[in-house]
């Protein structure tokens, strides 16, 4: 039987082949999930699941909420980035707040927290209720989400279970974002926007109630010190960077308040690199940092959620802004690329069993970047619907295969001690992503003067970054 605690190899400050198959060991069994395992399982894949769908719940009942609670027309916005900057700006803190107070004991919490928060905000009569609302949410995203990774990597281990648990997660994530676009749209038709918060709240106490019991809790043998002076640098810049980006995307990358919030994002990071590396318990451990697998595997994660995130609200632009389709319809078109998430995200692990992570970042991002690049063929009627499903499904499923390769990547050869701030920085990197993602193809998008082809521009940029991505993942995360 697997051990739920099972110890990942040490890791060392040296390089090490980055990329081996994950096969199993001649004249061994292959490794099978116990009971207890699938439990697990199904509770943290609920979780992420739920936390995936509120990223993207909101965005089609905005109007409406704008209306019901007296939101200016430029305030709206801030409800989306009021989540967004709690949620990346404490995901790397709370990683490491995991490791010290106890991974189950801060999944549980966020999970209260953000039942509460959802249930204020779904009574919410005025945009200060709701806004405080918000924010909780992102703040309890920022703790449930490394801490849920981190349950997730020391309960299976490191090869083909848990490539498996990682592409499943990532199948629900990804599948969950497209799911929010569907499902706020059917709530807000069908019955309100309240409902859009109210649908958290038994979900929140269903895991609440079963995961107690099926969580073992989990924490280094020793507990590290928390790095105050890094965790407030970190922090800062990632604040300041998403405040930037919002506001460049927003009113231009010449905007004064966007470039001075993007200098403080970057003199704060910078600071933070120079604090970690005389920090007696740093927040990242240098040497974790020179590891090309954390570095490439990181950097690969975060093209991956900035182009396909993005690529989702270009098309919300085109279905919706130029052929004319009803929130609800335009959200429904996106149940194909969820289908090809889940695809992606099913097969992933057998992808990588094969042929090892690299192959699926470079062979997801290249299937990405050309599903993308097909886009630009999108004219201004409805035949061109069609295109937009089909190569929707197949970056989906290129997208996915980046993704739990990433993940696998970024999280393979760190010490249970170290998981919570691994996994903790890999979910950085997804929630800077997702969130970094919009307004930058938002800028690219208004230096056109017809929207068609300022949607043509950005699809082209996005579809660029990812190939990019994909030849860099390949060439630094090669065999040594």
């Amino acid at each position: 039987m697997v051990a739920l605690d099972h110890p990942a190899p040490p890791s060392t400050p040296t390089d090490r082949p980055t990329d081996r198959p994950a096969g199993r060991p001649a004249g061994r069994p292959e490794a099978r999930m116990t009971g207890r395992m699938r439990l697990v399982l199904v509770v943290l894949l609920l979780a992420q699941f739920m936390l995936a769908v509120d990223f993207s719940i909101l965005n089609v009942a905005l109007p409406v909420i704008g209306q019901g609670l007296g939101f200016t027309l430029g305030g709206l916005q801030w409800i989306a980035t009021a989540f967004a900057l709690a949620a990346a700006g404490f995901t790397l803190l709370f990683g490491r707040v995991a490791d010290l107070v106890g991974r189950r004991r801060l999944f549980l919490g966020g999970m209260a927290l953000l039942g509460v928060s959802s249930l204020a905000g779904g009574l919410a009569t005025g945009p200060e209720v709701l806004m405080a609302a918000r924010v909780a949410q992102g703040l309890a995203t920022a703790a449930v989400t490394p801490a849920g990774l981190s349950l997730l990597t020391a309960s299976f281990p490191e090869g083909p279970l848990r490539a498996k648990a990682l592409g499943l997660n990532g199948a629900l994530m990804s599948a969950g974002f497209t799911t929010g676009a569907i499902l706020g749209g059917v709530l807000t038709d069908l019955l309100s926007w309240r409902w859009a918060f109210l649908v958290n709240v038994p979900v929140a106490l269903a895991v609440l109630l079963v995961a107690p019991a099926v969580l073992k809790e989990s924490r280094p043998a020793v507990r590290p010190r928390l790095d105050v002076p890094g965790a407030i640098t970190v922090t800062g810049g990632l604040l300041a960077l998403v405040y930037g980006l919002t506001l460049a995307g927003e009113h231009g990358w010449t905007d004064p308040a966007a470039l001075t919030a993007l200098a403080a994002g970057a003199a704060l990071l910078v600071a933070f690199v120079l604090v970690e590396r005389r920090a007696a318990s740093p927040l990242v451990p240098v040497h974790v940092l020179k590891r090309r697998t954390v570095v490439w595997g990181n950097i690969a994660g975060l093209v991956a959620f900035v182009t396909e995130t993005s690529l989702v609200f270009l098309m919300t632009l085109y279905l919706q802004d130029v052929l004319g389709f009803s929130p609800l319809a335009a959200g429904l078109s996106f149940g194909v690329l969820g289908a090809g998430t889940i695809l992606g995200g099913v097969t992933a692990s057998r992808f990588i069993g094969r042929f090892g992570a690299r192959a699926a970042l470079v062979s997801g991002g290249l299937l990405q970047a050309l599903a993308t690049l097909a886009l630009y063929g999108l004219g201004d009627d409805r035949g061109s619907l069609a295109l937009l499903l089909a190569a929707t499904f197949a970056g989906g499923v290129g997208n996915m295969l980046a993704i739990v390769g990433f993940m696998v990547t970024a999280t393979s050869g760190i010490p249970d001690g170290e998981q919570g701030m691994a996994t903790g920085l890999a979910t950085m990197t997804q929630q800077v992503g997702i969130t970094m993602g919009t307004p930058i193809m938002s800028a690219v998008v208004v230096t056109a003067p017809v929207l068609l082809d300022g949607i043509g521009l950005a699809v082209l940029v996005n579809a660029a970054i990812v190939a990019v991505g994909a030849v860099l993942s390949g060439v630094f995360l090669r065999r040594t």
